[in-house]
């Protein structure tokens, strides 16, 4: 990346389209997306998958030892897809059952400690855009550009019951509206790293735009960032 690129954090409500908006913006200023969310639910993923528990201290001390995160570029769509130890689980980690997990496992210090680290030695060349919950306020506070999303509730639902309905009819939007609430609920109180909107974040709420307008604004942000920069 030249000198003039900047380090951008996304964060947010679950389904207010962070990730959606931040891949569109880092192809747009031909910057590496990071989804750090998807860090948390690959975890989530092992924990489930070993059906180890993550609230045992020495139990969680062992797999973090064990796990392997990356990302990769996919040839296709030119997207970074995350990789658990060595096996491609874009498509697994997006499941309710690991939305209904995720944020606990996200909650506890040691591995938040064990993704940020990860997380901040992927912006030390800058050139980055990172969405997630605590990206402008822990992970890099010092960022040029904070962005913070929202939308209303019956929207953030909506959009996310169309996301898993797809893989799963039987779903109810009551299920949807009821893992929405308590994942907010959870980010919000945890005690490590809570989401909260960064003082010098700009708020952008796309309850009624399109992806194409969200994008155009955020594009518009960057842009007046990196002219700053000399």
């Amino acid at each position: 990346m030249d000198n003039k690129s900047i380090i951008i954090a996304v964060d947010g409500w679950s389904s207010c389209g962070k990730s959606t908006m931040a891949k569109q913006l880092s192809k747009a200023l031909h910057y590496l997306f990071v989804d750090s969310g998807a860090m948390y639910r690959a975890i989530t993923l092992y924990f489930l998958q070993k059906k180890q528990s993550f609230q045992d201290p020495k139990v969680v001390a062992e797999a973090l030892n064990d796990i392997q995160l990356s990302f990769q570029l996919n040839p296709e769509t030119l997207l970074n897809e995350i990789y658990l130890n060595g096996k491609n689980v874009e498509s697994e980690i997006r499941s309710l059952s690991i939305a209904e997990k995720v944020s606990d496992v996200a909650a506890i210090s040691a591995i938040r400690a064990f993704a940020v680290e990860q997380q901040q030695q992927m912006g030390l060349k800058k050139g980055i855009v990172m969405d997630g919950r605590d990206i402008g306020t822990v992970v890099f506070p010092s960022a040029d550009l904070k962005i913070f999303m929202t939308a209303s509730i019956p929207i953030r639902v909506d959009r996310r019951y169309r996301e898993l309905v797809v893989k799963n009819p039987q779903i109810t939007k009551e299920e949807v509206r009821t893992n929405l609430e308590m994942r907010d609920h959870i980010d919000s109180h945890r005690a490590d790293s809570p989401l909260k909107q960064a003082e010098d974040a700009i708020v952008l709420d796309n309850s009624f735009l399109t992806p194409e307008e969200q994008l155009a604004l955020a594009l518009q942000w960057a842009k007046e960032k990196i002219d700053t920069i000399h």
